[in-house]
């Protein structure tokens, strides 16, 4: 047997939550200082580490992995220090501390290592400690091990993948944290991890970044879906055991990673395939976890598995740890996504969707049993208000159907029953231009896998973004409309709550272009630019609608144009009638293609890596 770690405790809120510390303790009297010439937390009472960060996930630890006894290795020094066990279990609002100390801290002024059994229930989901300090105590380092035999340590070779475009802030940053903390640490982990950087805009000083566990390659623009595969590629030529993908514009914890590492190597027999999905917070609020695995419904649309939680709340940190992520139909998004290279093997890479669906298409066609851990995670800007025709209309249209079709999924008819009523309430709220994409999108589609293995994904892309509804500072709109609108920005909201009579009257299929022109009301009216026009009561009727962003800084003027809305109409109806017509015949042809789509073969040619 011999002591394995499992997790370091971290001492210090990285700099994006310093208005957080509850993330690392939670404190009853004073908060702890951080004494950076001692390298020391300065504790002013006690203080309680069963958190998002500090907290040992020990039921996810038992659940996945051979690890059964925790303990803790702690240093302290000063007048010493009371030790108690902090729990927290399911449907808990505080933890729970032991009734008696499980250890003592004599004083000392030079810090003295301990290591301490936690004896924690089988029902507990996460365990901490907390430590009563009897004067001036500092604490210097902790972290928690378990004791294993050598024949439950699996051999982990580790690529992280991480795939940018033009994101030199972020994926330097992420480089040197990477580099000082893991691959210059003083737990090995160079030994089992490397760093590839994915550089699609060319924009990076490869020679000088890369070196002492770190590559970067430059890589031809083609989108995620080709960074990603050119990491998995790279993955399985250097005999890595996993992949772990990771967006570019991402804040990290290396300790994130380390975890990852040592949950790889202890995982059961039952865990020995699955997928490891890192949790997305909000940078803006770094308190906030908005999503660790999802899942795709029925009628095509995406959900994820677990609501926002605040993770600073023992209330939704025993949540986050109670709901189950093993469910059908489940996929991890790539911003941290810890794929076996057995399954690329198994499987096959990516679709060359360039962006959009395809995290989602790969863990339709793999479906594997995903894990997930309290501390394993990344925080990422929010995505409230950053929606584009050109990535959620095209995009997402076209890729989604393409995945349906080619993994032989069973959302078909829903998916083009709800296109069909999100292009009609687009068009009756005078979304031109959503509408256009949706239509090119499906039309794409249309077209089969001939043309997805010939496309530039990168041109298509440049070119949608022309195709968007063009929003410009309110500034710079006619102020004789803007003067007369007063936007409602509660109806902007992402998660806005709509009363089931506000949603029956969206189902009604009314549309001003069908108005006479004495029947129309010629004041505008302000909503949001990327949803219906609702209130139906302040909308309807209307010829002018001030199309806004989430905050109304942006907006576009949308004037009635009972031409283009024919246009698109027509249009509509004749892509219909040819999916009446060839749909099958197309659904086909793209099952068909998947396993050359999806091919080594295939995608070393198309990331120019072969003649």
């Amino acid at each position: 047997m011999r002591d394995y770690t499992l997790a370091h405790l971290l001492l210090t809120p990285p700099d994006f939550a310093l208005d957080h510390p509850e993330l690392l303790y939670r404190c009853s009297q004073g908060a702890p200082a951080w004494n950076a010439e001692r390298g020391a937390l300065e504790l002013a009472g006690p203080i309680d580490f069963a958190t998002y960060l500090n907290g040992l996930s020990i039921a996810k630890w038992r659940r996945y992995t051979c690890v059964k006894a925790p303990y803790l290795h702690i240093e302290l020094a000063g007048d010493g220090a009371d030790i108690y066990l902090s729990m927290i279990y399911a449907g808990d609002t505080i933890a729970r501390r032991s009734e008696l100390p499980i250890a003592t801290v004599e004083p000392s002024e030079v810090a003295q290592p301990l290591d301490i059994a936690l004896d924690v229930p089988a029902d507990c989901l996460i365990v901490g400690v907390e430590v009563f300090p009897k004067g001036s105590c500092s604490i210097v380092c902790a972290s928690y091990f378990s004791k294993v035999g050598d024949g439950e340590v699996r051999d982990v070779k580790l690529l992280l993948s991480t795939t940018t475009f033009k994101k030199e802030h972020y994926i330097t940053e992420n480089i040197r944290n990477v580099r000082e903390a893991l691959l210059g640490g003083p737990d090995l982990a160079s030994d089992r991890f490397q760093m590839l950087v994915v550089d699609n805009g060319r924009t990076l000083d490869a020679e000088t970044l890369s070196g002492d566990g770190v590559i970067v390659i430059g890589n031809d623009n083609v989108g995620g879906a080709g960074g990603f595969a050119r990491g998995m590629i790279e993955a399985l030529e250097r005999e890595a055991t996993h992949v772990l993908l990771m967006d570019d514009d991402v804040r990290i914890l290396p300790e994130s990673i380390f975890r990852t590492l040592n949950l790889l190597a202890l995982r059961n027999d039952a865990y020995e395939g699955a997928f490891l999905n890192g949790a997305m917070l909000n940078i803006e609020r770094p308190n906030v976890q908005f999503e660790d695995v999802a899942f795709v419904r029925m009628d095509g649309t995406y959900d994820r598995i677990k609501p926002n939680l605040a993770v600073d709340a023992v209330s939704d940190l025993a949540k986050n740890e109670s709901i189950d992520v093993e469910i059908k139909r489940a996929y991890g998004a790539w911003w941290y996504s810890c794929i076996p290279t057995s399954a690329i093997r198994d499987n096959g890479l990516p679709l060359p969707l360039f962006v959009r669906c395809d995290d989602v298409e790969f863990g339709m066609r793999t479906m594997p049993t995903y894990m997930t851990m309290s501390g394993i995670c990344v925080w990422h800007e929010q995505f409230a208000g950053r929606a584009s025709a050109s990535v959620d209309g095209y995009q997402y249209i076209r890729n989604f159907l393409i995945m349906n079709a080619s993994d032989d999924l069973p959302f078909e008819r829903a998916f083009v029953a709800r296109f069909s009523r999100t292009f009609n309430i687009y068009l009756r709220s005078m979304n031109y231009w959503f509408c256009d994409l949706m239509l090119q999108g499906f039309e794409d589609y249309m077209k089969g896998p001939d043309f997805l293995a010939n496309a530039v994904g990168e041109q298509i892309f440049m070119d949608n973004r022309t195709r968007n509804e063009p929003l410009v500072p309110v500034e710079e709109l006619d102020q004789s409309v803007m003067a007369k609108i007063k936007p409602d920005l509660r109806y902007f909201g992402e998660f806005l709550e709509r009363s089931i009579p506000r949603k029956l009257v969206e189902q009604i299929p009314h549309d001003r272009h069908l108005l006479p022109d004495r029947f129309l009301i010629h004041e505008p009216a302000a909503i949001y630019y990327c949803r219906g026009a609702y209130p139906a009561r302040a909308t309807a009727a209307r010829d002018t609608l001030v199309a806004l962003n989430m905050d109304a800084t942006r907006g576009n003027i949308r004037r009635l144009d009972r031409a283009r809305w024919q246009s698109l109409k027509d249009r509509y109806r004749s892509l219909m009638a040819d999916y009446r017509s060839r749909g099958r015949e197309i659904r086909a042809s793209w099952k068909s293609a998947r396993p050359y789509l999806t091919s080594l073969g295939f995608w070393k040619r198309y990331l120019k890596l072969q003649s």
